[in-house]
């Protein structure tokens, strides 16, 4: 994750990127705050599947994150 960050903002000049995971996913959790993306907040009922909805948990690096220059 950390290396694609880099690519994204390097290569695609992109300045924000953004991931969500289902709050009852901390596997995933782990995976983006340690790949230095910080939680902003919940998304209340954003994925549905099927007739279940639930809650997103939001993450977002920026390309000047003191992470990036590591």
């Amino acid at each position: 994750m950390r290396a694609l960050a880099r690519w994204a903002f390097g290569e695609l000049g992109l300045y924000r990127l953004e991931l969500g995971h289902r709050t009852d996913n901390p596997a995933s959790c782990r995976v983006a705050t340690r790949s230095g993306f910080a939680p902003e907040g919940i998304d209340r009922a954003k994925l549905r599947y099927g007739d279940i909805r639930y809650d997103v948990e939001r993450h977002a690096r920026l390309a000047d994150d003191d992470v990036n220059f590591d």
